[in-house]
């Protein structure tokens, strides 16, 4: 079945069965390779995209869930030389470990910042449920934070001296 969606600002049409996990259009068919596979249930937030601005987990959609809508993946969030602020936050604060977790991570922090631009501990904890095996949840809070202050609009550190 021919499928139609935008995914990271580009149409895409794919041909394959309806209930293919949209994780594996994403990694297999559009060769993007950011989105990761974890459990395949749901249940640790490896592969988070965002479709039509909210974070869900591919692993468990399948790509007609997909049509017509807008998926953005890690590779969507930002570019290297003008990455998104949760990227940027990702840098500064050293979060990754492995790094394995952390593209799903850092677009579920995405859609909460966009949702709340100010989070509390309580909320991070209530919304970013994610799963780090290498346990980088106080630099990821510290990066929750300082996301949330760079897309507030504070001077961004690569702008300082370019006064």
């Amino acid at each position: 079945m021919e499928i139609s969606f935008k995914i990271n600002g580009e149409m895409q049409t794919v041909d394959v069965a309806e209930n293919t996990p949209l994780l594996w259009v994403i990694r297999d068919i559009l060769n993007l390779k950011g989105t990761k596979f974890g459990c395949g249930k749901a249940a640790c937030g490896a592969c988070t995209v965002h479709i039509d601005g909210n974070a869900l987990r591919s692993c468990s959609i399948p790509v007609r869930f997909a049509e017509n809508k807008e998926v953005i993946t890690i590779e969507g969030l930002g570019t290297k030389e003008n990455p998104h602020p949760v990227q940027q936050a990702w840098i500064e604060e050293v979060v990754p470990q492995c790094g394995y977790c952390q593209p799903g991570f850092m677009m579920a922090t995405a859609a909460l910042l966009a949702k709340n631009p100010n989070p509390t501990d309580e909320d991070i904890d209530r919304n970013i449920v994610n799963v780090c095996r290498c346990g980088t949840y106080y630099r990821m809070r510290k990066a929750i934070k300082r996301a949330a202050e760079l897309s507030a609009g504070e001077i961004h550190p690569s702008e300082e001296n370019k006064v």
